[in-house]
């Protein structure tokens, strides 16, 4: 949950990787490790890129077919990310979930079925975690100014996190497939699908482009990054992992993927200081406050971007000991990049981490 801005960069290795670093996230999530591919001359390799959800994506294609029009499949990857920004954007007034949250009562909303499945697996996750990820911990965001309202120049009362705290728990909303709706259990609950939806967004276009005979290529929005196949010659698609580092990017830790995705949450973009105390963007649903722990960034490799996105947010509440208990006893593949002494960087990989390249 960041709104950092970044531009895309040459990374120089031996092979010109393209570097696309995260820039404003429309989900409030914070990506926090870049991903690379080569460079659209590469033989066999076509990149293109646009605006959207207050970033940009990035997509590497292998093209089946000189029959197919590059600028066609741009225009429909436009079209699919547009429908789901209209469906569970928090920033468009207009969107389902805006109307959502805005609605009154507790009748059965209808929403797309897309919106519902999101809801649905978003609530799944909360309860799978036990509330350390929560899709209706928005006002809370909100509060500590660092959702849609903007900054607010002192950190919130006890009085008004105590407030806020009574309009938090995923238990307080429902949802249904058939037919598609939201129900709220009580007044004021708020859907924040920051966790999710960019990731849902990865996956929807890898989705596509299986759809137009596409099997390999590489779909990036705002930092997140789900790969399909490999380029030309069986060579992987290469992910980067970047330095948590406010003051500049640079990359970590570089990684293989093939037919998975890989996604960061990190606290080192959006944050703000007073009185020595350094609050961030992460909030723990329990306590209405941001995360003090330190467990920089938490990077999780799943098969769906989508999977990866909601437990990269979960494992970074938990902190490194419960998050990395929680890895072993769920089988998901996380890398903790923890603070230690001198604010030297730290690794914990849980056991099914994939190989990282020397």
């Amino acid at each position: 949950m960041t709104t950092s801005v970044g531009k895309p960069f040459i990374y120089p290795d031996d092979k010109g990787c393209l570097i696309v670093c995260g820039v404003l996230l429309f989900f409030l999530s914070v990506p926090t490790f870049i991903s690379m591919w080569l460079a659209a001359s590469a033989a066999g390799v076509k990149n293109f890129s646009g605006p959207t959800m207050g970033t940009r994506y990035s997509i590497s294609v292998v093209l089946p077919s000189k029959d197919l029009d590059l600028n066609t499949l741009q225009k429909a990857v436009d079209n699919r990310l547009t429908a789901i920004n209209r469906m569970m954007s928090t920033y468009d007034p207009e969107s389902e979930l805006s109307l959502f949250n805005q609605s009154d009562g507790d009748d059965w909303f209808s929403v797309s079925q897309e919106t519902a499945e999101v809801v649905t697996y978003a609530l799944q996750v909360a309860e799978d975690s036990r509330g350390a990820f929560d899709p209706t911990v928005g006002p809370a965001v909100n509060l500590w100014g660092f959702g849609p309202d903007g900054r607010r120049s002192k950190s919130p009362s006890d009085e008004e996190i105590n407030a806020t705290l009574k309009r938090i728990g995923y238990r307080h909303v429902e949802a249904r497939l058939a037919p598609p709706a939201l129900r709220k259990v009580i007044p004021g609950i708020y859907l924040d699908l920051s966790a999710v939806a960019k990731g849902y967004a990865v996956d929807a276009v890898t989705e596509l482009l299986i759809e137009e005979g596409i099997g390999s290529s590489m779909v990036e929005i705002g930092g997140e990054v789900r790969t399909q196949g490999h380029k030309p010659g069986d060579i992987p698609w290469k992910i980067g992992i970047e330095q948590p580092d406010e003051t500049g990017r640079t990359v970590r830790e570089v990684l293989e993927l093939e037919d998975s995705a890989l996604a960061t949450s990190g606290d080192y973009r959006n944050f703000f200081e007073q009185n020595g105390i350094r609050y961030s963007h992460t909030i723990n649903p329990a306590t209405g406050r941001p995360v003090q722990h330190q467990v920089a960034t938490v990077s999780v490799v799943a098969d769906t971007c989508m999977e990866a996105d909601a437990l990269a947010t979960t494992l970074l509440v938990m902190g490194e000991e419960s998050g990395y208990d929680w890895c072993e006893d769920h089988d998901v593949a996380a890398l903790f990049l923890i603070r230690g002494k001198d604010d030297q960087i730290e690794e914990r990989a849980s056991s099914g981490f994939p190989h990282r390249i020397p």
